[in-house]
Formats: structure tokens, sequence, C-alpha cells
């Protein structure tokens, strides 16, 4: 199963607060280990919500709003996307993970839907769609 890993953001990260060595040191053998054991899809990082912008929809109207945005602990701060066989394999993977910040923090793993949760909505032409997509990005980061 596919698992998104969001690490939450803290008043630290939303001031720009940048970690330290010593964090990105752990957090890179931490990101190693998970590459050989070969989970690790994805992981980045993001800007303060001051550097970002949300996009509220209402039927056709679309609302730009500039950040910032709070409050800031239901913001998130970064990502890894995990290919795990559970959903106790990734919280075991997670309290692995060194502390995402300099004070208290906090880590939410969601699932990822996957072709077959959306039954017979998603029809042979919707599927054939999907996969092209998939080998279209495939190729892309082989590039």
């Amino acid at each position: 199963m596919k698992v998104m890993v969001f690490v939450k953001a803290t008043q630290d990260s939303e001031t720009g607060v940048m970690p330290s060595e010593q964090l990105l040191t752990e957090m890179g053998q931490y990101n190693e280990e998970l590459a050989r054991a070969g989970i690790l899809l994805a992981a980045e990082g993001f800007h303060p919500s001051s550097k970002g912008v949300r996009v509220r929809f209402s039927g056709t109207d679309r609302t730009v709003t500039q950040g910032p945005f709070t409050p800031a602990q239901e913001l998130v701060a970064g990502y890894w996307l995990w290919q795990v066989n559970s959903m106790e394999e990734a919280v075991a993977w997670v309290k692995r993970c060194p502390n995402p910040m300099p004070g208290d923090s906090e880590i939410e793993i969601r699932p990822v839907f996957e072709a077959e949760d959306f039954g017979e909505v998603l029809t042979p032409a919707l599927r054939e769609q999907s996969d092209r997509i998939r080998a279209q990005l495939e190729t892309q980061q082989q590039e």
C-alpha cells in the first residue's frame, strides 16, 4: 500500500527557522534507510505558507489567497511517499524518524487511494487513461 506521511508545520517552520546541520544529517541517514528498505518513493520539504497561495473553488469561481495561513499546526511542512505492506509498518518507520522539528512535532500517515478502491466507477477507459499517465510520468522521471 502507498501512504503519504505528512510532517506537520510548527511556529518555527512557519517563521522560516531552518533545520540544524545535525537534523539534516539525521534526516539524511533516515532517508537512506528508507531508500535501502525499498519503501521511499518521494520526499520533500516545503517553504513556509507565507510563500504560498490557496485557490478556493466555488462552482466555476476561483479565489486566490496569499499566505501565510493559520493555524500552523494544520499546515504541512514536508512529506514522504512510501510503499509499505501495512499501516503498522508505516507507523513503525515513523517511530524511528528523528524529531523533524526543534520542539514538539507531529507526523500524520494517510493511505493513498489505489485503483481498486474506486470499484466499478473506475471504468476500463479511465483505468487505461490512468495507466497512460503513470507510464508517461515514469518515462519523464527516467530522463
